[in-house]
């Protein structure tokens, strides 16, 4: 016999109906904040990072691949580590099914990561993938976009995450830290010195901007 609450057709119509209201304020309120996010100020990035990628040496501008917008996905994968995180990988199984379609909207999609290039085409035969992945090694690339710890900033916890103070790693996170981290080649404190996240970039007459 279930413990969830049932009733009868017409209890759950209504009820479903108050949902329904709920959800559509709920997208008002998501197309609103949407405008306002493509309201923020762009800052022009002055800062000249180096990539190493499938094609050789790349500047972010290079890695527009001729589009005038630029998704970056921060994917975990440090220059320690011997295979990429497993959560970032999971995120990653999709990417090949939309970067095309991004293409078409002119935006290019691409990975970050702070392994050698060698290890990330290895990786990315492994697990099938072709879509971009550039690697960052040597350029203060995640540094500057906050997803990438010192290990005085680690020690300290004195980082910025997400626009905001970084967390601490919770007690009830720590066996899921290190399992992850072990399924990456490497202890937990190297782990969570890399973050994920996204970053988007606009190309206007040759400046790279960060809007």
């Amino acid at each position: 016999m279930t413990k969830h609450m049932t009733g009868t057709r017409e209890e759950w119509l209504a009820a479903r109906l108050g949902l329904l209201k709920a959800e559509k304020e709920l997208t008002r309120r998501s197309d609103e904040l949407a405008r306002r996010r493509q309201e923020l100020p762009w800052v022009r990035v002055d800062k000249e990072y180096r990539f190493e990628t499938d094609e050789g040496s790349a500047s972010l501008a290079d890695l527009f691949r001729g589009r005038s917008q630029l998704l970056v996905y921060h994917f975990m994968f440090g220059s320690d580590y011997t295979a990429g995180c497993p959560s970032c990988s999971a995120i990653a199984d999709g990417f090949d099914g939309f970067v095309v379609h991004l293409a078409n909207h002119d935006v290019t999609l691409s990975a970050v990561s702070r392994a050698p290039l060698a290890k990330l085409q290895a990786y990315k035969r492994r697990m099938g993938w072709t879509f971009p992945w550039a690697s960052s090694l040597g350029s203060d690339f995640n540094f500057d976009f906050n997803v990438q710890l010192t290990e005085q900033q680690q020690r300290e916890g004195s980082y910025e995450y997400n626009y905001q103070p970084g967390p601490a790693l919770q007690p009830g996170n720590a066996a899921r830290v290190s399992k992850h981290a072990t399924m990456c080649g490497t202890d937990a404190a190297t782990y969570t010195r890399e973050r994920p996240g996204m970053s988007a970039f606009v190309l206007e007459d040759g400046i790279v901007y960060h809007p």
